[in-house]
């Protein structure tokens, strides 16, 4: 069964609360009140962080917010955090925590404990942000505990507990707290959380570090480079799992008593007379246990059994649930491919095979994958596989799929548009030539009215918000792009909305990958087309242009791709439409967002006056990277931007890379009206925050002077056009307006001084 609910005379004052899962892991942080949350936004663990920062604008606790780079990054961050000798937490969810796997046994193997939320989705590619257990599974081996909630009372329960087992005397490992995206992290349940935030705190208690790399006194080497002694180090890290196994259940019933909630390594739901049963994790449980039901009244003996704890692995406990069982059937939201089962599937096989008195017949399904829907229907459909194995003695079918589709080979998808030619896209409207003595590109033919013959690479029936300038945008940049195209799309916002399958807004060959590897792709890309037009593979005279696609703060988790490939100096096109935030995951800030904006994770309140540094202007450290060609644009100025693009093309072509910054408008997250966008985006020009330049071969040239043009507006009139910097203009902000004009003049004044002096 599922928690016990113990006499609640025994328990202290809670509260009922209709929160879900993410709200609840947000809620037991903040009561324990960490030290340091390192995090990256990434759908669905994205409103953890959330919520802590929203609680923490409040007054409501004092956990220091470290926006990272990329999921790497906030791992690094957790463990110097945790070195550093405080109380870590993190969250998130799959590619994420593969992007950090590295840094997971970096962590356990150094002994330093801290909490890992991870809300389960399926792992890319292709892309998918449902649930299963895909991520998780990559976890396994990293030496961390793995604690499993299935609904938002859990998540709540087990991030209060995990504080205390991962510090046990003994253990000190860190611990992840795992439950399924969207299932439990969106759905709001009724729960119980404690009145008091000092119950929470007296049960988790005072942290008291073994070590410590900030204290002078006792200095310490932590992480040491090993030879032979690491399998001794490896001995400790199993020795403190196996303590794990003793503490957990200890734990677990100390917070029985002043919760009224029993937890256990393994739940056994009707299985006192069981002859077949199914095995199954995390929110399936529920439903599981409802088929359990249902049959139980047909007469059938069958039961569901599931696990709160994974490692340490649980395998007494599962030995005892399955002893007088005749078949059970695991069911797995993930596979382990080649092995004729998923992780669990393995691990109890292996778990029975060591209790010479089970016989149990086991069958392994897959079920659920990508968030795929689990019925009634299902769990029961794998019970009675389990019970006609129980009546027959044998297995007949060992491994199977639930609810797929192998597909059609001979199915041909039909174009929703026919593709475009060679013709279609070299309209000859716009023209680029270099002069042979002074070398400078002159552009010819960029008039509206012309442009218009050029067809739209992104056809209408995009996924885009009303308002979003993100098609727009790079619309205006392919106009300017003359003959064929293969375009690259960072994950976000610009690739969800045009790419969603079995359809495609793309009328030119389009590919993806994630955010943080993008701009390497392309380059292999790029790099693998000259290679087989060398070798006679591909027609020397074919001409292709790569462009390169990024944005929603792709350029944060991104940018070291970014910066290795413009040093390499492919032949590629590199476009990031800077929205000011993380908006594909709903706001949060990123390094784009200037200084006092109002993001989901940099809330204005009481405690807090929205983002506290100023933006990162990636144009100016990609000019750094000394490429040949570097320009901004706004679809307000659409010309100006088609003009830089086709210059783009033929540098691109002829010298390397070229990187471009279009300021994209975003009406949802900016909360401004979706009508207004080119108005607002304009203003940001004629403020000066977002000035309209190129840089070619270190030389400096503005494009658009709104001072000499007599347009220039003060910074205020472009903030309050937008819900999220409306409060810039009030008395409480003033130190905050001043501080981001000052760094707008400073920024402006600093471009001007370069148009000025080729030498800057």
């Amino acid at each position: 069964m599922t928690t016990e609910t113990l006499d609640k005379q025994q328990t202290a004052e809670q509260k009922t609360v209709v929160l879900n899962g993410n709200e609840m892991a947000a809620t037991a942080a903040s009561q324990i009140n960490y030290h340091v949350m390192g995090y990256f936004p990434i759908t669905p663990s994205t409103a953890i962080p959330e919520e802590i920062d929203l609680k923490k604008a409040a007054g409501e606790h004092q956990i220091h917010m470290i926006a990272a780079d990329g999921e790497h990054g906030a791992a690094g961050i957790c463990f110097g955090a945790a070195a550093a000798g405080g109380r870590v937490i993190n969250a998130t969810a799959s590619n994420g925590l593969l992007y950090s796997i590295e840094q997971l046994p970096v962590q356990s193997g150094t002994r330093l404990p801290m909490v890992l939320n991870i809300a389960n989705r399926a792992v890319s590619g292709p892309l998918n942000i449902k649930c299963d257990h895909s991520d998780i599974v990559y976890a396994l081996s990293a030496g961390w505990i793995i604690l499993m909630g299935k609904d938002p009372q859990e998540v709540y329960d087990l991030n209060l507990m995990a504080v205390r087992i991962g510090e046990a005397e003994g253990v000190r490992l860190p611990v992840i707290v795992s439950f399924d995206g969207f299932v439990t992290s969106h759905q709001k349940r009724r729960s119980l959380i404690f009145n008091d935030v000092k119950t929470v705190q007296d049960f988790v208690g005072e942290f008291t570090p073994k070590i410590t790399v900030v204290d002078p006194a006792n200095p310490v080497t932590l992480g040491p480079y090993m030879n032979d002694d690491l399998i001794n180090n490896r001995k400790q890290q199993s020795m403190a799992m196996d303590r794990a196994r003793e503490v957990i259940p200890k734990i677990f019933d100390e917070y029985a008593k002043i919760s009224g909630r029993q937890f256990s390594m393994v739940q056994a739901y009707r299985m006192e007379d069981a002859e077949a049963a199914l095995f199954i994790l995390n929110s399936s449980t529920s439903t599981a246990r409802e088929a359990v039901d249902a049959m139980r009244k047909e007469g059938k003996k069958v039961g569901v059994v599931s696990a709160s704890v994974i490692r340490p692995f649980p395998i007494k406990e599962i030995q005892e649930a399955f002893k007088n069982c005749k078949a059970i059937c695991i069911a797995d939201r993930q596979d382990t491919y080649g092995t004729g089962g998923g992780a669990m599937s393995m691990e109890i096989k292996a778990a029975l095979k060591e209790d010479p008195d089970n016989k149990s017949l086991v069958l392994s399904r897959i079920y659920g994958l990508g968030g795929l829907e689990f019925y009634i229907e299902d769990a029961m459909e794998m019970l009675n596989d389990a019970l006609d194995a129980s009546t027959s003695g044998k297995v007949n079918v060992p491994f199977e799929y639930v609810g797929a589709y192998e597909g059609d080979e001979s199915y041909v998808p039909e174009f929703a548009e026919p593709p475009l030619t060679v013709e279609d896209v070299t309209p000859n409207i716009i023209t680029t030539e270099r002069d042979p003595e002074t070398g400078e590109i002159k552009v010819k033919g960029a008039i509206t009215r012309e442009l218009t013959r050029m067809p739209k690479r992104i056809a209408p029936g995009h996924g885009a918000c009303p308002g979003c300038g993100i098609v727009p945008s790079i619309n205006a940049v392919m106009r300017g792009l003359e003959g064929p195209v293969v375009v690259l799309f960072h994950t976000g916002c610009g690739m969800i909305i045009g790419s969603g399958y079995p359809f495609s807004a793309h009328r030119t060959t389009y590919i993806h990958n994630l955010f943080q590897n993008g701009a390497a792709t392309m380059a292999g890309i790029v790099e693998m087309y000259k290679e087989r037009q060398r070798r006679g593979e591909i027609p020397r005279d074919q001409d292709i242009t790569f462009l390169m696609v990024t944005g929603d703060g792709g350029n944060d988790i991104g940018m070291g791709p970014t910066i290795g490939s413009a040093l390499r100096n492919h032949n590629m096109i590199f476009i990031e439409y800077d929205n000011e935030g993380y908006m594909n995951t709903g706001h949060q800030l990123s390094f784009s967002t200037p200084l006092g904006h109002a993001t989901s994770t940099s809330h204005i309140g009481p405690a807090q006056k929205g983002k506290s540094t100023q933006h990162k202007d990636t144009a100016q450290i990609m000019a750094a990277c000394h490429i040949p060609y570097v320009f901004t644009g706004a679809e307000c100025n659409h010309v100006d931007l088609t003009k830089k693009a086709a210059k783009a093309q033929l540098i691109a072509r002829e010298e390397g890379f070229v990187y471009g910054k279009l300021l994209s408008a975003c009406p949802l997250n900016w909360r401004s009206n979706e009508s207004k966008g080119r108005e607002i985006i304009q203003a940001a020009v004629d403020s000066c925050f977002f000035p309209l330049y190129e840089i070619e071969h270190g030389i400096t040239k503005i494009t658009y002077d709104p001072e000499a043009k007599g347009k220039r507006v003060p910074v205020l009139d472009w903030l309050k056009q937008m819900g999220k910097t409306k409060h810039m203009g009030k008395p409480d902000y003033e130190a905050e307006l001043k501080s981001f004009e000052k760094e707008v003049e400073r920024r402006w004044r600093r471009l001007k001084a370069m148009a000025e002096n080729p030498l800057l």
